[in-house]
């Protein structure tokens, strides 16, 4: 499981969030996955690219998991 802190910020959006942990080469191939519904938030499937993402939240792809605190 990675572990991605918020610093001080209170959010980041899905498409950033695979981005930043490197699961994703760019936000533009992270939409993309995300639109075709294979990123979960909290267990659901989840299509809006810009989901704000808050900490106590797991992202779920490709087999890898982001808790975000």
């Amino acid at each position: 499981m990675i572990e991605f802190e918020l610093a001080e910020h209170d959010y980041i959006e899905l498409h950033s969030l695979l981005k930043v942990t490197g699961l994703c080469d760019s936000g533009g191939v992270a939409k993309l996955f995300i639109a075709d519904g294979m990123v979960r938030v909290d267990g659901q499937v989840e299509t809006r690219k810009r989901r704000k993402i808050r900490a106590g939240q797991i992202v779920a792809f490709n087999d890898r998991q982001i808790s975000v605190i």
